[in-house]
């Protein structure tokens, strides 16, 4: 049930709180001051510490002090007869869990010391998790390039990590821009908050506005309980804005006090919540364009501006291919239980030619494609699986021999998942993880585009 230790020079106190919570199920310890109390919490690490505040040699604000700096994690209740403002004060401002009084009131105490526990237990779950991110992070979603572009890539997030300030990236689909938002997230004061993203183009104007700031129970139809929005899951940590050249003027104007005052209001609420997140924004989209079309705020933009970080295109860095080759095989190799690792030398020529127009994104998708084909452990050339229009050698010639097919969104996201589960024989579980989204998703849009492994290839 958890570890307690009881921290009194009272032993009367001392003994009473401690056959009381031995009998609540707790392990109990006990000290008769604070000098030993601490050496036990040194050498216990309990989960709970609950302490007198007047006693001799070490008080409870000493205890207080070298409990959270031996691990911050454990929760300290004060006990003590004197019940004054100035040591309540104290108290909480140095990260006291709760004040009380005595004499103990027992079902006060009970609660608290119950709440305590659990708050240590759900903080120590998130802790994990956040862990598990930073690992999953590190060990998946490396940057890859050694390029002098890159380099200068690496070199702003280097710069830019270390600070709040916001960020804005600019660059085409599939070159890695939420890759670089996690590299400023998980390298910096943010790693140990929550990171947030937010698809800008995902949801319509008004389901945006409720997912970014929340909403108050009854503010629209449908809205049964109170929801906390993005910017405040996000917390101390990051907030991501992709795609943020679709956002509609309204919330343009929203964003900008945002940024301005550092603080908003939940839809249909009427109190004021501060932000404390970190906000980074990503557009396949040149901004400072759309600001002399008159189709984003010129204020919003600078003020996202602070900071940018520009992604070359997957063409621009051409050396940068067997390095992405090699990383994305051994990550595809391992979720695919394959061992496809050698590259003929005609098939990378193959790679590094082509023009790329999904930039990083597509490359791995060819990969994840040919791996799938693959019967040994040669990348074969005929497994390569490029679009007709992009096998012409240069890209020059690309741009003056391609002839746009004129087709909607739809139909083109359509043939695209289409295209991914044929490769996978049909593993919803492996596609949806290629295409970024969730498997409830994929199922629907499989759904919506009354897919099936019989249909044949729209022309």
């Amino acid at each position: 049930m958890g570890k307690i230790l009881v921290i009194d020079d009272d032993q009367s106190i001392r003994k009473t709180l401690t056959s009381y919570l031995k009998k609540q199920g707790y392990e109990v310890l006990s000290a008769e001051n604070g000098s030993a109390g601490i050496e036990i919490v040194k050498s216990e690490l309990p989960d709970l510490v609950i302490t007198d505040i007047r006693m001799p040699g070490a008080d409870g604000f000493e205890v207080l002090k070298s409990v959270k700096e031996i691990d911050p994690h454990i929760h300290v209740i004060i006990i003590t007869a004197f019940d004054d403002m100035h040591s309540t004060v104290k108290a909480m401002q140095q990260g006291a869990y709760d004040y009380i009084e005595k004499p103990l009131e027992i079902d006060k105490l009970k609660l608290t010391i119950q709440r305590a526990l659990e708050n240590k237990k759900l903080s120590d779950e998130l802790n994990s998790i956040v862990s598990e991110k930073t690992n999953e992070y590190e060990l998946e979603n490396t940057l890859v390039g050694k390029t002098q572009q890159m380099k200068q890539v690496y070199k702003k997030i280097g710069q830019v990590s270390s600070g709040r300030v916001t960020v804005l990236i600019e660059g085409e689909s599939g070159t890695g821009k939420e890759l670089v938002a996690r590299a400023i997230h998980y390298s910096g004061i943010t790693k140990s908050y929550p990171f947030v993203a937010v698809n800008c183009t995902a949801l319509t104007e008004s389901l945006l506005e409720s997912e970014l700031f929340g909403h108050v129970k009854g503010a629209f139809t449908g809205s049964i309980k109170d929801k906390k929005g993005k910017f405040e899951l996000a917390g101390e940590g990051t907030i991501f804005l992709d795609e943020i050249s679709e956002v509609s003027p309204n919330l343009q104007v929203k964003l900008l006090r945002i940024l301005q005052q550092k603080e908003f209001e939940k839809v249909g609420g009427e109190s004021l919540i501060p932000m404390k997140a970190r906000v980074i924004a990503a557009t396949n989209k040149r901004l400072s364009e759309l600001v002399k079309a008159g189709k984003f705020r010129e204020d919003l933009f600078y003020r996202l501006k602070v900071f940018s970080i520009d992604i070359p295109p997957l063409r621009e860095r051409v050396d940068d291919i067997p390095y992405l080759v090699n990383h994305f095989l051994n990550k595809i190799n391992i979720e695919l239980h394959k061992n496809v690792n050698k590259i003929p030398e005609e098939v990378m020529e193959i790679l590094k030619n082509n023009y790329w127009v999904g930039n990083v994104r597509e490359l791995e998708n060819t990969l994840m494609q040919a791996v799938v084909l693959s019967s040994d452990d040669v990348l074969l050339k005929e497994n390569i699986l490029l679009r007709k229009s992009e096998q012409i050698g240069s890209a020059h010639e690309y741009v003056k021999n391609v002839k746009p097919e004129f087709i909607t969104l739809e139909e083109l996201e359509k043939r695209h998942i289409k295209n991914i589960l044929d490769a996978l024989k049909w593993d919803k579980n492996k596609a949806h993880k290629i295409l970024g989204i969730s498997l409830p998703t994929l199922y629907s849009k499989i759904e919506h585009y009354k897919l099936s492994p019989f249909e044949e290839k729209a022309d």
